[in-house]
C-alpha cells in the first residue's frame, strides 16, 4: 500500500532566501572570517596551531614540511583542503604581516615584495615560543572541546592565550556583509593597559591612552595624527594615515637622494616600486633622475636619486601624495564574543581579553586543586601504610588474592580504593625511610599548594594578581620597542612644514610652462644691463609672468576666460635658469586651450578683496576668502561678455585707491569702495572709459600716497611718477595721460606701484631678465616718454616686469652677466622727456561721471562703452 503523499507547504521565496542567505552569513562569520576576542584566531589559525602542537613541533623541534602541518590540519581538523591552509600558515610565519609571528619558518615564505611563498613540500616551520604562550595550559581543562568535523578528535573553541594575540598580531578579514581590520600593537603597551584596567576597571578608552599611544605596524612607518587612533579606541572605527619613512640623503655622487626603509603596513613593495617609476616616467613628479632598490637581507632600502636642481623636500611631498608612500589604514575592531560579532572600543577588547584570562585561570586552578587532592589523597594512603608497615605487609602476605588483601587493607585502615591500590602497586624500594621522608615533604608541599589553590580560588583579587603576573611575564620574554612613529601634532602640521620657506621666482610663459627658481640666483644689477638669461623658451613661446613668492603660499591662477585656480608654489616645479618649465596645465585641472591671464602669491586670505579689472575696463571685487577652497579644478572669479578678457587682479583690503592704466597710455585713480564687493560669478561694473582700440594692459592698487606709479613699455622704456599727480577722479571716467606712447617707448605692457627700497625685475619676450635697484630710476613728470629700462636686442620688446624687495643681506647672486648702463641714461631720458608738452592734458582730464548702474545686482551686465 502506497504511503500517502506528504503535504507541501508554500513559503514565500523572500523568506527561504533571507534564512538561506543569513545562515551562510553567520557560519562565514563565525567559522571563516571574523577572530574570537578571546584568543584573536580564526578557526584556521587555531587549528593549525593545535595541529602543530599534536605533531609537537615546539622551538626546541627540529622543523617539519608545511606540507605534512597542512596535511593534518586538514585531515583532522579543518576540512578545505591543504591549499586552502597553507597560505594561513606560511603568513602565520611572516614577519611582515605579523608583529609577532606565531610560525617559525625556514625556507621562501615569500617578501614584502609580493613575492609568492615556495611550495609547501618545500618550506618546513615549527612554532614559535609565543605560539607556545597560546597553546599553554591546554591540557589543563582551561577551554572547552568541541568535536572535530568528523566526530573523531576533540578541538579546543579557543586557545587560553596567556599572549595577547588580537590586539598585539591584529586581524584582518572580509565576511558577509562586514568586515574586521584590527591593526597590531606593541606588546608593552598592551600589558601596561591591561594591568592598569585590571587595578582599575572603571578607566575609559581615553585613560587607556595613556599606555596605548596607538598601532605598531611591523613594517615601522609613521602615524600622523592620533584623531583616527581616538576614534577607533572610543568607537571601533577609525582611519589614521600611514607614511612610509624616508630620509633626504646627500650620495655619494654628491647628488640629493630620498632614501625609503620603512613602507605602509600591507603595501606591496613592488607596487609602491612601480608607481614610483610610473609618476617619474610621466612627470606627475618632477626632479626623480634614478630609482634602484637596494635592499637586502639586512633591510629595506629604496634610493630614489634626484637631479641636481631638484628640491629635496617638495619631491618627497609630492611622492606622499602621488604615490602609495602615504595610505590610509581604515580601523575596524569587530570579534566574535560569545559566537557574536561586535564591534569593540579598545576597553572592550582588552577587557574581553582579561575575562578570557580570569575564566582560564579559574578553571586551571580548579584543575590543579583537584589534581593536587587527588594526589594528596594517595600520598596520605601510602602515609599510613608506612606508619603501619608491618601491619600491611602480614594482610597482604595472609590474603589469598590481591582482591582479598585490598579489601582486608580498606576495612582494616579505612583506606579509598584508590589508596589501597597505590598501596598493592608500591614498589618495595619505597619503603625506604628515605622515601617515607620525600612522601612526608610532597604530602606537606601539597598541602601548602591546596592551600594556596584554595585561596585563589575565594578571592577575585587573587586571580586578577595571577593574570597580571602573567602579563608581566610574557611581556619581559617578548615585549620589544615600537617601530612605528606616531606624530602627535597633525592638526597642525602640513606639508608646508617639511618645505624650507624661501623666496621663489616664479615665471610663466606665454604657452603656459611654469617654473621656480630661488631669489638669489639672480644678481643685482645697475639699470640699463643686458641681464641674465632666467627661462629657455621656443621661438613662438616667451615668458609672460613673472613674480616673487615664498614656498609657502598659495597660487591663484586666473585664466582670461575669468576661471580660478589654486596652486602651493612648492608644487611648481624647481628648474635651472635655462629650463623652459612645465606646462602649467599639467598642475592644474584647467581647459587645455585655457590662457592664464594673472597669477596671485598668497599667504593669508581673510579680511582681503580681490580686484579684477578686464581688457575692456571692467572692474569687479570680491572676498579673497571665497577663494581660499578653490581646487584643482577651479571656480568663476568672473564673468567675461564675448570679445572681453580678463587681464589683470590685485588684492586690497577694500579702502585703498586704484590706478587703471591702458596700452595708449591713459590712466584713471580713484576710490575702490566705488566698487561693491560682489559674488564669483558677476560681471562687475565699468573702471575706466576706453576710446577707440585703446585696451586697458593693467591695474595698481594704491596702497601708499608716496609711493611712484612705474610705467614700463613695450621697447624697454619706462618712468616713475608720483601717484598724487593723478588727481582722484570716479570710476568709468576716461583718466588723464600716464606716458607718450610713442613710436620710441612703443605702447604700455605694465603699471606698478614702486618706492626706493624695490628692484625691479624685467623679462623680455626671449626669456633675458634684469634686475635692479628702484632708486636708480628718477622720478619725473607724468605726461613725458620716460627713460631707457633694459636694452633689448633687436626683434626683441619686454613682456613683463616685478617688484622686488632688496634682500637685506645684500648679496648677489651668481652667475649674472653685468653690463652697466651710462651714468647719464636718466639725465638724456629726461631732457628728451621735457620737451613734450603737457598741453593734451585738457583734452583727456575732463571727469566722466561713474555709471548710473552702481546699484544692479551681481549678474547685472556692464554698460557697452561709448
Amino acid at each position: 500500500m502506497l504511503e500517502p503523499r506528504q503535504s507541501i507547504m508554500p513559503i514565500p521565496i523572500e523568506n527561504e532566501m533571507h534564512k538561506s542567505y543569513m545562515a551562510y552569513a553567520m557560519s562565514t562569520l563565525v567559522a571563516r572570517a571574523l577572530p574570537d576576542v578571546s584568543d584573536g584566531l580564526k578557526p584556521s589559525q587555531r587549528r593549525i596551531l593545535v595541529a602543530m602542537n599534536d605533531l609537537n613541533l615546539r622551538p626546541n623541534a627540529k622543523y617539519r614540511k608545511c606540507a605534512k602541518i597542512a596535511g593534518d590540519t586538514s585531515g583532522n581538523y579543518h576540512p578545505h583542503g591543504e591549499q586552502i591552509v597553507y597560505p594561513t600558515l606560511y603568513r602565520m610565519a611572516q614577519n611582515f604581516s605579523l608583529r609577532y609571528p606565531l610560525v617559525d619558518g625556514q625556507g621562501n615564505f615569500g617578501s614584502i615584495d609580493g613575492d609568492p611563498p615556495a611550495a609547501m613540500r618545500y618550506t618546513e616551520a615549527k612554532m614559535t615560543s609565543a605560539a607556545l604562550e597560546m597553546l599553554a595550559d591546554l591540557e589543563r581543562d582551561t577551554v572547552d572541546l568541541e568535536p572535530n568535523y568528523d566526530e573523531t578528535l576533540m578541538v579546543p573553541t579557543v586557545l587560553p592565550a596567556r599572549f595577547p594575540n588580537l590586539l598585539c598580531n591584529g586581524a584582518t578579514g572580509i565576511a558577509v556583509g562586514m568586515a574586521t581590520n584590527i591593526p597590531p600593537h606593541n606588546l608593552n603597551e598592551i600589558v601596561a593597559a591591561a594591568i592598569a584596567l585590571v587595578d582599575d576597571p572603571s578607566l575609559e578608552p581615553d585613560d587607556l591612552m595613556e599606555h596605548v599611544s596607538g598601532p605598531d605596524f611591523p613594517t615601522g612607518g609613521i602615524i600622523y595624527g592620533v584623531e583616527g587612533i581616538r576614534d577607533a579606541y572610543r568607537t571601533g572605527r577609525g582611519k589614521i594615515k600611514i607614511r612610509a619613512r624616508a630620509t633626504i640623503e646627500r650620495l655619494t655622487n654628491g647628488r640629493d637622494g630620498i632614501i625609503i626603509t620603512e613602507i605602509p603596513y600591507m603595501l606591496n613593495g613592488t607596487t609602491l616600486k612601480e608607481k614610483i617609476a610610473e609618476v617619474a616616467r610621466n612627470k606627475v613628479v618632477e626632479g626623480i633622475s634614478d630609482f634602484r632598490d637596494e635592499s637586502d637581507r639586512d633591510g629595506m632600502r629604496m634610493v630614489i636619486e634626484l637631479k641636481r636642481d631638484a628640491y629635496p623636500e617638495v619631491t618627497l611631498n609630492q611622492l606622499y601624495k602621488h604615490t602609495p608612500m602615504e595610505s590610509v589604514f581604515g580601523i575596524i575592531m569587530l570579534a566574535l564574543v560569545e559566537g557574536q560579532p561586535r564591534e569593540l572600543s579598545l576597553k572592550q577588547m582588552i577587557q574581553a581579553f582579561i575575562d578570557h584570562r580570569h575564566e582560564v585561570i579559574t578553571r586551571r586552578t580548579h584543575y590543579d586543586l583537584d589534581q593536587a587532592r587527588k594526589r594528596d589523597h594517595i600520598l596520605q594512603g601510602l602515609l599510613i601504610a608506612l606508619q603501619n608497615l608491618d601491619e600491611v605487609i602480614e594482610t597482604i602476605r595472609s590474603s589469598p588474592d590481591s582482591a582479598s588483601a585490598k579489601a582486608a587493607l580498606i576495612e582494616k585502615f579505612e583506606l579509598s580504593d584508590e589508596q589501597t591500590d597505590a598501596i598493592l602497586d608500591m614498589r618495595l624500594g619505597r619503603l625506604t625511610a628515605l622515601e617515607q621522608d620525600r612522601i612526608e615533604a610532597e604530602h606537606n608541599e601539597l598541602t601548602i599548594k591546596i592551600s594556596e589553590l584554595v585561596g585563589i580560588l575565594a578571592s577575585v583579587d587573587l586571580r586578577m594578581g595571577v593574570i597580571k603576573d602573567e602579563l608581566i611575564e610574557v611581556r619581559d620574554r617578548y615585549g620589544d620597542e615600537r617601530r612605528t612613529e606616531i606624530l602627535y601634532s597633525t592638526g597642525d602640521f602640513s606639508i608646508e612644514d617639511l618645505v624650507a620657506e624661501e623666496d621663489m621666482v616664479v615665471t610663466v610663459s606665454h604657452l603656459g610652462y611654469i617654473k621656480r627658481l630661488p631669489l638669489t640666483t639672480y644678481r643685482s644689477q645697475r639699470r640699463g644691463g643686458r641681464g641674465v638669461a632666467g627661462m629657455s623658451t621656443r621661438d613662438e613661446d616667451f615668458v609672460e609672468h613673472l613674480f616673487v613668492a615664498s614656498t609657502h603660499s598659495d597660487l591663484l591662477c586666473m585664466t582670461t576666460t575669468g576661471h580660478c585656480y589654486r596652486l602651493k608654489v612648492y608644487e611648481v616645479p624647481q628648474a635651472g635658469r635655462a629650463a623652459r618649465g612645465r606646462p602649467l596645465v599639467n598642475l592644474l585641472e584647467a581647459a587645455k586651450d585655457a590662457k592664464i591671464a594673472a597669477v596671485m602669491p598668497v599667504k593669508d586670505y581673510s579680511n582681503q578683496m580681490l580686484a579684477m579689472v578686464t581688457q575692456k575696463g571692467t572692474i569687479k571685487k570680491s572676498t579673497l576668502e571665497s577663494f581660499s577652497k578653490v581646487n584643482r579644478r577651479g571656480v568663476i572669479a568672473i564673468k567675461t561678455t564675448p570679445g572681453d578678457e580678463l587681464v589683470d587682479v590685485g588684492i586690497t583690503d577694500g579702502t585703498l585707491q586704484i590706478v587703471i592704466g591702458t596700452r595708449n597710455g591713459q590712466a584713471i585713480r580713484f576710490n575702490e569702495d566705488e566698487v561693491r564687493a560682489m559674488g564669483r560669478i558677476a560681471r562687475g561694473v565699468r573702471g575706466i572709459r576706453l576710446k577707440g582700440d585703446d585696451q586697458v594692459v593693467g591695474m595698481v592698487i594704491v596702497r601708499d600716497a608716496e609711493h611712484s606709479l612705474l610705467t614700463v613699455c613695450r621697447n624697454g622704456y619706462g618712468k616713475r611718477s608720483p601717484i598724487e599727480d593723478y588727481r582722484l577722479s570716479h570710476r568709468g571716467g576716461m583718466g588723464v595721460i600716464n606716458i607718450k606712447t610713442t613710436e620710441r617707448n612703443g605702447p604700455v605692457i605694465a603699471l606698478k606701484d614702486v618706492v626706493d627700497e624695490n628692484e625691479l625685475m624685467i623679462v623680455t619676450d626671449s626669456g633675458v631678465l634684469i634686475r635692479c635697484p628702484i632708486a636708480q630710476i628718477n622720478t619725473i613728470g607724468r605726461n613725458t616718454q620716460g627713460v631707457r629700462l633694459i636694452k633689448v636686442g633687436e626683434g626683441d620688446v619686454v613682456r613683463d616686469v616685478a617688484r622686488l624687495a632688496i634682500p637685506e643681506d645684500g648679496e648677489e647672486g651668481d652667475g649674472a652677466i653685468e653690463n652697466e648702463a651710462p651714468e647719464n641714461a636718466i639725465a638724456e631720458g629726461a631732457e628728451g622727456d621735457d620737451e613734450q608738452s603737457d598741453a593734451t592734458d585738457t583734452e583727456v582730464d575732463q571727469e566722466q561721471p561713474p555709471d548710473v548702474n552702481d546699484g544692479d545686482t551681481d549678474d547685472t551686465e556692464v554698460p557697452p562703452s561709448s
